[in-house]
């Protein structure tokens, strides 16, 4: 009779262990503590996580099973504490779970990992749209083109003239995987632009978690030539001769 016992809660335990985590109360007095509790991490790179599952709600152990899931890597326990681990992050959008479930009452208790999978630019350039010659006075739209880049909500985007910053922009885009986005920003020429020289960068802020500094990739420069009509010897622009009539 004893020994049946032992087997029906052994059986318990197994069929808790291949249930996936479902109905989990975040907010349990005793919750799991995860290490770091958010994570960022580069694509293709190895990462890992802890969990510490609980200081005593979930002891004793052998009334408890403590797991972590996760769409990819592999998990390994310790007592209370478990270790989620991934040699080649392959992912975009996941959000593994550490809990534990007791027998006492059969909910489970969890805290879930913010993991944030990331891809500098592959490039970043910049060009400059207009038609026909460009002359003082001119609206121009410089163009930067970020080419796969995630996730793009934590883009920023800054245009320059020289060392000028002229404008900064952002994309309400939410997409995990790489997207590639260009930017415009509206601009009218002086004659003090002729020479002068139109860049772009993009930087990926990460926060405190992420690459120290922020990750940033620059466009080769854009060198305009401007030109002006009755301009006098001392402009720097370049004449443009009025059409003979």
């Amino acid at each position: 009779m004893f020994s049946g016992h032992i087997f029906l809660v052994i059986s318990f335990l197994n069929i808790l262990r291949c249930v996936h985590v479902s109905a989990c109360d975040f907010n349990c007095p005793d919750k799991p503590v995860l290490t770091p509790s958010r994570l960022v991490v580069k694509y293709g790179d190895p990462t890992s996580a802890t969990c510490v599952a609980c200081q005593k709600d979930c002891l004793p152990l052998e009334e408890s099973v403590i797991d972590m899931e996760a769409s990819v890597g592999n998990t390994a326990g310790n007592g209370i504490t478990f270790t989620w681990t991934v040699n080649h992050m392959n992912e975009w959008d996941l959000t593994p779970k550490c809990f534990y479930t007791t027998t006492k009452n059969d909910e489970q208790c969890c805290t879930s990992l913010t993991v944030t999978v990331y891809q500098p630019p592959e490039n970043v350039s910049i060009r400059l749209n207009h038609i026909g010659p460009l002359t003082e006075g001119a609206e121009v739209t410089l163009q930067c083109s970020v080419l796969n880049v995630a996730p793009a909500e934590n883009l920023t985007v800054t245009f320059y003239r020289g060392q000028t910053p002229l404008g900064h922009m952002t994309t309400n885009n939410s997409a995990k995987k790489p997207v590639s986005e260009t930017f415009s920003l509206s601009y009218n020429t002086s004659k003090e632009d002729n020479g002068a020289e139109f860049w772009c960068e993009a930087k990926l802020e990460l926060g405190a978690e992420g690459p120290q500094p922020p990750l940033v990739v620059k466009s080769d420069s854009l060198t305009t030539t401007v030109y002006c009509l009755n301009s006098v010897e001392a402009d720097p622009c370049v004449k443009m001769m009025s059409p003979a009539y």
